[in-house]
């Protein structure tokens, strides 16, 4: 098996089970979700059987290599540069595995839909699709094709399985998303029209790239004939008209343009010959950085974009609300770690302290909400929106500046912490609104005010519980202890008052979640309705919880590699993340390098002449980022 073969499986095996299920009657509920199930469990197969217990050995993803790997790119509409390109490194790898793993886990838990099956098992596939292909894409309009591709089964899925305001909270999710899609199309457009693999500067970064070999020998020979009419003295006006640009969408070659040219540095040479084309003083670069960021934070979701995010939570069934917030949110942080800090390292640059700042500000208000909160499944919501700020905080330390010598040591901490701390969150939100949803389905209501005494009635599910919330709350041993380690102390090197308010955060997720444990599990007897249905949980429910304490278990004692030399998630995203943090630390120097000997030329060279109120007309040394 090639891995084309083995990837497009993976990602499109769901999306052909759906259109199976077309044909299998509506009255065969459990033929639905048992083969829904089935196709689940094959897709985590290929991910565990060829990438992590390789049964095809030249498959097997190396945790050795911070390159790419099973990568593979052919020409899909070739007029416009866009390619059906994939790959896996140490940054998309784990979040792939945690996709399969969730969904089957979700799937699992979908024995208490009743309404309409069979649609929901075909919307459910074809959103597990939609995710695979999110992380497995590295063409940019294929990434946008299938983010796309998950909006319209997740509004579905909340609109009509979901609880009485049901229809608000998936037109609100549907409208929040959108805004930031469109937001990252703007910005998707303006990197490919600025786009140009002709630069010279880009020749030895080619192999990076990973280009299609008639692309290549395209791109080297336009690279040699911009030399040779250089060489020629012609003008840079000849040089343009003589070798059109070659626009891309290729997310690898993005990053090289954006991190070694200065064609990222300002709106295009149209306007004005030789000069770069600003917006309110700032360049393409930093409009593009701030666009996509916003895009990705409303996924994330951080303050005060995150208001979709209870209301779709309360709402949706128990498994959508684990696919919500087990691998929805992680989307935001791997658009922001794979495309905002490599393709506009200067707009991340220059926003650093936003970023960490807006990190922070989720953190307190996710758990200051978490603590206010009276619905059971709400408070879980809040206290997503407050783990993930530490991700959020941990993407955006920059802190291998001059200051510190440019050592990315701390940085590269910070993005590793986030990086784990997306897939603690995976395991542990999940777990805690399946647990939830285990209590609702018995007793059909969420007031924290109502429960007490859960313990006596359910041992076991009580014991998963206090395993999976205390893997929430960050306690040592457990999975979500490491990441939020990594990112403080990475933040300590950055700001000293970030790092000591990301740090008491612990204390208020420490109060609502045992606040939480103590009314709902070890309070006085149960005070709501239906007591009588508090029954033991069944087999199922105890196979799906178990699993996910034990991996809350194995990746708290052993985050790095499991015994036996398995790798374990620090591992496997450990050479990638270096080698990106490494990079970005390079294009510091010589970006903060550039702006020292800007800052030495008349101010009149580095400014140009203004166009316009708003736009503003400079010459590449006033936007260097060399």
């Amino acid at each position: 098996m090639t891995a084309v073969w083995l990837l497009s499986l993976i990602v499109f095996l769901p999306a052909l089970v759906a259109l199976g299920l077309l044909f299998v009657p509506s009255e065969q509920k459990d033929l639905l979700r048992w083969v829904t199930l089935a196709a689940t469990g094959v897709v985590m197969l290929l991910v565990a059987g060829a990438l992590i217990f390789p049964y095809v050995p030249e498959l097997a993803f190396s945790p050795d290599e911070a390159g790419l790997q099973d990568s593979f790119n052919y020409p899909w509409i070739p007029s416009f540069a866009i390619e059906y390109f994939m790959g896996l490194d140490g940054i998309s790898f784990p979040l792939v595995v945690l996709t399969a793993f969730v969904s089957l886990l979700a799937m699992g838990a979908s024995w208490s839909i009743e309404k309409y099956v069979k649609a929901y098992c075909i919307l459910f596939l074809v959103l597990v699709t939609g995710m695979l292909g999110v992380f497995l894409a590295l063409d940019f309009f294929l990434f946008y094709v299938f983010w796309e591709v998950m909006l319209l089964p997740m509004y579905f899925l909340i609109g009509v399985w979901g609880g009485p305001r049901k229809e608000y909270a998936a037109i609100k999710f549907f409208l929040y998303t959108l805004v930031g899609s469109v937001l990252m199309l703007i910005a998707i457009l303006m990197l490919y029209f600025n786009s140009d693999l002709s630069d010279p500067a880009l020749e030895e970064h080619l192999a990076r790239m990973h280009l299609r070999p008639a692309v290549q020998e395209q791109v080297q020979k336009a690279m040699a004939l911009r030399k040779r009419l250089a060489e020629e003295g012609q003008s840079a006006e000849a040089i343009r008209k003589a070798v059109p640009p070659i626009h891309t969408f290729n997310i690898l070659a993005l990053q090289s343009i954006g991190q070694h040219t200065p064609q990222f540095a300002g709106f295009g040479d149209e306007l004005t010959g030789d000069q770069v084309v600003t917006f309110l003083g700032r360049g393409l670069q930093w409009w593009a950085f701030l666009l996509l960021f916003i895009g990705f934070a409303i996924k994330v979701p951080s303050v005060p974009v995150h208001t979709w995010l209870p209301d779709a939570h309360v709402e949706a069934p128990t498994p959508i609300s684990m696919i919500l917030a087990g691998i929805l949110l992680k989307m935001g942080g791997y658009g922001i770690l794979r495309i905002c800090y490599p393709i506009c390292p200067q707009g991340g640059y220059e926003l650093a302290y936003f970023v960490c700042a807006l990190g922070v500000v989720s953190m307190i208000y996710g758990a200051l909400a978490a603590m206010a909160q009276t619905d059971f499944k709400r408070l879980v919501a809040y206290s997503s929106v407050s783990h993930m700020g530490y991700v959020v905080l941990g993407l955006g330390v920059w802190s291998a500046v001059a200051a510190n010598g440019y050592v990315p040591y701390y940085w590269d901490m910070g993005i590793k912490g986030a990086m784990f701390q997306m897939i603690a969150h995976g395991i542990s939100s999940s777990g805690m609104f399946f647990l939830v949803g285990v209590l609702y389905d018995r007793v059909h209501h969420r007031n924290l005010n109502e429960f007490g005494g859960i313990f006596g009635k359910m041992p076991f599910y009580t014991a998963m519980a206090i395993i999976i919330f205390f893997a929430g709350l960050g306690l040592p041993g457990l999975c979500g202890f490491v990441g939020e380690v990594f990112v403080v102390l990475s933040a300590w090197k950055f700001n000293y008052l970030l790092a000591v308010l990301a740090a008491g955060v612990v204390v208020l997720t420490a109060g609502y979640i045992l606040w939480a444990v103590q009314r709902v599990y070890l309070g006085p007897e149960y005070k709501g309705p239906h007591g009588e249905h508090l029954t033991p949980s069944t087999f199922r429910e105890n196979l799906i919880g178990t699993v996910l304490c034990v991996f809350a278990v194995l990746f708290g004692v052993f985050p790095y590699q499991l015994p036996g030399g398995q790798a374990s998630v620090l591992q496997y995203m450990d050479k990638t993340i270096s080698q990106q943090v490494d990079d970005l630390a390079a294009w510091t120097q010589r970006h903060e390098a550039s702006s020292l000997a800007g800052q030495d030329q008349p101010a009149q060279a580095r400014r140009g002449a203004a166009s316009g109120p708003t736009w503003t007309a400079a010459s590449p040394a006033g936007h260097a980022d060399l």
